[in-house]
């Protein structure tokens, strides 16, 4: 008996980052408010789906949420030359069903921590309410780091990893958003910056 191949709908979208390329499907691959993000194929093992990206020279980082992954290409590359053959891979690799994560594999870590204090889970629910969707609109996710001192650390993932425009989201947006809502707040920082 022949397996059924699932209906795909795929389109792309561009965003800030001229590097990297949001594909949208027409259902979710991960769970609510999931997001994991592959900056090589080393850290794709998790992924077969990343995985398989990887294997194409120019493709540089992978971040899969809710319904789209996020390309992050080489910067020599350009989008004319490899998007057909993304999409035409992306939708062949959905429509035969096969797997995006390897559950055994994926560790998830939930955002919201029992000992949070009061601050902290008021600073995650502005990000969460109204800074994540606007970022996952653009290919890219944001999650809550660390708080000390009036200083709010974030990590930057897919799309909005070494993005250009980043740093100006990040001090115009995010920081003004919650000093505005969260006095104790003084500044926001990329981790690792």
């Amino acid at each position: 008996m022949e397996k059924t191949k699932r209906y795909v709908n795929l389109y792309t979208e561009s965003n800030p980052n001229p590097n990297s390329m949001k594909f949208v499907v027409n259902f979710m691959l991960t769970p609510e408010a999931e997001a994991v993000d592959y900056p090589s194929m080393e850290s794709a093992q998790s992924s077969p789906l990343a995985l398989a990206l990887f294997t194409y020279p120019f493709v540089e980082r992978v971040f899969i949420a809710a319904n789209f992954i996020t390309i992050t290409k080489a910067a020599d590359e350009e989008w004319v030359n490899i998007l057909s053959k993304l999409k035409q891979f992306i939708r062949e690799y959905l429509e035969e069903g096969s797997p995006v994560f390897d559950v055994r594999l994926l560790a998830s870590q939930p955002e919201m921590n029992e000992q949070d204090d009061e601050l902290v889970t008021r600073i995650k629910g502005i990000l969460d309410e109204y800074v994540r969707p606007a970022v996952e609109s653009d290919g890219g996710a944001i999650s809550f780091h660390s708080f000390d001192s009036g200083r709010v650390k974030v990590k930057l993932q897919g799309s909005c990893s070494g993005c250009p425009s980043s740093t100006i989201t990040l001090k115009a947006g995010i920081e003004n958003l919650l000093k505005r809502m969260v006095p104790e707040v003084t500044e926001v920082v990329a981790e690792g910056a």
